[in-house]
């Protein structure tokens, strides 16, 4: 069976990547997770990842400048943007960027697992052609 896809999650409230991590590693990801969105971008030079989550608003570095460099230095990367303050605006700007998705909060991390999945799928699928 083949190794499900490594994630990255970006989010500077705490909660969100522990609870994400622990129900992801659960399904067999591969999970690094940052409350500091400088430390993840250090680590995105370093590492390769195949879906980031990352939240918009944080403090440094927002996350549409980290997207902005998974598009330049991992294309191939789903890139999933998770919001408190969310616009139609902005999800759009991020939509239409190239983010794979764009999710408000709260959300049901059930339902943001399903997006990674989906992502991981589409990921798989493109490794076989």
């Amino acid at each position: 069976m083949r190794q499900k896809a490594s994630v990255l999650v970006v989010d500077d409230e705490l909660i969100v990547g522990v609870r994400l991590k622990a129900m992801l590693e659960k399904s067999g990801y591969q999970v690094d997770t940052f409350v500091d969105s400088s430390k993840a971008l250090e680590m995105l030079a370093k590492k390769s990842y195949s879906i980031i989550v990352t939240d918009l608003k944080m403090p440094n570095i927002d996350g549409m400048e980290i997207f902005r460099f998974v598009r330049e230095h991992l294309p191939q990367a789903k890139t999933i943007i998770i919001s408190g303050f969310a616009t139609v605006e902005n999800a759009k700007q991020a939509l239409q960027a190239g983010a794979y998705d764009f999710i408000t909060k709260p959300f049901r991390l059930s339902h943001l697992k399903e997006i990674i999945d989906k992502a991981s799928a589409e990921l798989d699928n493109q490794d076989q052609t």
